[in-house]
């Protein structure tokens, strides 16, 4: 999911794990919020295929 965002946003799959655990930190549904995009947003290799 990290890799599919990185790749839409132009940054680096790390970048967006850092991001991530770090918005898991302040009050939320983040962490539902990941597994709903985890289940829809297509695979790495699905995601740059498309480009």
């Amino acid at each position: 999911m990290c890799a599919a965002l990185a790749q839409r946003f132009g940054t680096s799959a790390n970048t967006m794990r850092v991001i991530f655990l770090v918005s898991c930190l302040l009050p939320g549904p983040q962490f539902l919020l990941y597994l709903a995009l985890w289940l829809l947003l297509p695979g790495e290799k699905t995601a740059t295929a498309a480009w």
